[in-house]
C-alpha cells in the first residue's frame, strides 16, 4: 500500500469516528463529552491549576487564584493538576499516565512542568519537566514533602511551597537538604522529566480530511457491504470473543499505553532517517482521538490498529494489519481468503494464525463483537459501514493489499 492511500486510510478513520460522535443517538448521556485528560487540558487553557471537586475543600477557589497568580510571577510553564489517582479510574490511578495523557492533550507540548499527585504516597506530589530537566521540578517538587516547615500543611500550601522551589531551580540541593535528616529512609525522587509522558504530533495531518473525496468512502461502504447481510445468518459459522475476550479495562490500558509509546517514538524520531515521520504522526493523532471517543472494544480496538499503523511507518515496513476476525489477537501472520456463510463472494482478509489454522480446520474463528442498530450482538463487520469505520475497513483488512503477503493454500 502506498504512503498517501495509508495517510487517506488513517485520515478517513478518524473522519468517520468523529462524524458518528456527533450523531451518536446510540451514545449513552454518561458517555458524551471529552475524556477526563482532554477535560483537565481546557481547563488548564485558561488557568495554571486544576483543581477537581474532590480537592475543592482543601484547594478552595480563592486559594486556586492565589497559585495561579503565583505561577504566573515565576514567569515558567509550570501547570498544577490536583485530582485524585484511584485504581480503575480514567487514569488507572498512575501519576505519569495522569502526567503523560494531559501534557499531550496541551497545545504547548515542548516546554512544560507539571505538578501532580504522587501515587506512589498519599498527601504528596509528583514534579515532571519536559523537554529536559532544566528547572529539576522532579527533585524540587519531592523536596517541598519533607521540609520540615510542611510537616502539617495542607494541600494548598505543599503545592505553592512546590512551585516555589521548582522556580528557585536547586531542586537537587533543596531534596538532598531536606532528607540529609531521615537516615536514608526517604524514598527517592522518581524521576518526571517524562519518562511517562507522550509526544503529540500536532494537528498537522488533519488537512488530509480536506481532501478525502467523498468517492473514498463510497468505495468503502461498497467493500464493506460485501460482508454485510442482515438476513445472512453468518453468525453460525462464528464464535463470539466472550471466553478469552479482554476485559475493556485492560484493553484500553494496553491501547494507551501503546499510544503513549508511539507519541514519545514519533518525538525521537530522526526527521531525515524517517521517510514516512508524517504518516506516523498522522496515525499517532488518529490514535488519540479514536482512544479518547472509544465507546467499547471495537473503537479500542481501533486505537490499537491505528497505533501499529504508526509504529510501521517509523519502522519503514508496512506490514500487515491487525488479526480481521478479532483484532485483538494482535498482528495477522498471512492474508487469506474467507466467504461468509450464505455469500457467494469471497473476501481477502488479513488473519491470525489462530484464525487461519481455524479455517483451514474448518472451525468457526473467534470474531470480536459489537452491538447493531436493534441492540442484537453481531460481528463488529456486519454492523452497517456508515455506523462503523471498523465494519467499513476491517481494521486495514479490506484495504488494498501490499504485495507479496503470503495466503493460505
Amino acid at each position: 500500500m502506498s504512503t498517501d492511500s495509508k495517510r487517506v486510510i488513517t485520515a478517513l478513520v478518524a473522519l468517520l469516528l468523529t462524524a458518528l460522535t456527533t450523531t451518536g443517538s446510540a451514545i449513552a448521556a454518561d458517555g458524551d463529552g471529552p475524556s477526563a485528560g482532554q477535560r483537565i487540558a481546557n481547563a488548564l487553557r485558561t488557568s495554571p491549576v486544576y483543581v477537581d471537586e474532590a480537592y475543592a475543600e482543601a484547594v478552595p477557589p480563592s486559594r486556586q487564584r492565589q497559585l495561579a497568580d503565583r505561577i504566573r510571577r515565576t514567569g515558567l510553564p509550570i501547570k498544577v493538576v490536583l485530582t485524585p489517582l484511584t485504581k480503575g479510574d480514567a487514569f488507572d490511578g498512575d501519576s505519569d499516565l495522569l502526567a503523560g495523557t494531559v501534557r499531550d492533550r496541551l497545545p504547548e507540548r515542548r516546554d512544560l512542568v507539571l505538578i501532580t499527585p504522587d501515587d506512589d504516597f498519599p498527601d504528596s506530589l509528583r514534579g515532571y519537566e519536559w523537554p529536559g530537566d532544566t528547572h529539576q521540578a522532579s527533585r524540587a517538587v519531592a523536596a517541598a514533602g519533607f521540609l520540615e516547615e510542611m510537616r502539617d500543611a495542607g494541600l494548598a500550601d505543599l503545592t505553592a511551597k512546590a512551585v516555589d522551589l521548582v522556580a528557585e531551580g536547586k531542586g537537587e540541593q533543596r531534596y538532598e537538604e531536606a532528607v540529609s535528616d531521615l537516615d536514608g529512609s526517604a524514598p527517592p525522587a522518581r524521576s518526571g522529566s517524562g519518562s511517562g509522558s507522550t509526544s503529540g504530533s500536532g494537528w498537522t495531518g488533519w488537512w488530509l480530511f480536506i481532501a478525502v473525496p467523498a468517492l473514498a468512502l463510497t468505495a468503502l461502504a461498497t467493500r464493506a457491504a460485501l460482508l454485510r447481510s442482515r438476513t445472512s445468518p453468518a453468525v453460525p459459522q462464528l464464535v463470539f470473543a466472550t471466553a478469552r475476550a479482554a476485559d475493556e479495562t485492560r484493553v484500553r490500558r494496553r491501547a494507551e499505553a501503546e499510544v503513549l509509546a508511539l507519541g514519545e517514538a514519533t518525538q525521537a524520531a530522526d526527521v531525515a532517517a524517517t521517510p514516512c515521520l508524517q504518516q506516523a504522526l498522522d496515525a499517532y493523532t488518529a490514535a488519540g482521538t479514536v482512544l479518547d471517543q472509544a465507546r467499547g472494544l471495537p473503537d479500542l480496538a481501533g486505537a490499537l490498529a491505528l497505533a501499529q499503523e504508526g509504529r510501521d511507518a517509523l519502522a519503514g515496513s508496512p506490514g500487515l494489519p491487525l488479526c480481521f476476525f478479532n483484532p485483538l489477537h494482535g498482528r495477522a501472520a498471512l492474508r487469506t481468503g474467507w466467504r461468509p456463510l450464505g455469500r457467494r463472494d469471497r473476501l481477502d482478509v488479513a488473519v491470525c494464525q489462530e484464525c487461519a489454522d481455524a479455517l483451514r480446520d474448518r472451525r468457526a474463528p473467534e470474531v470480536l463483537p459489537d452491538t447493531d442498530e436493534d441492540g442484537r450482538t453481531v460481528p463488529y463487520f456486519e454492523v452497517p459501514a456508515g455506523r462503523s469505520a471498523w465494519s467499513a475497513t476491517g481494521y486495514g483488512s479490506l484495504m488494498p493489499p501490499s504485495a507479496g503477503l503470503g495466503r493460505v493454500r
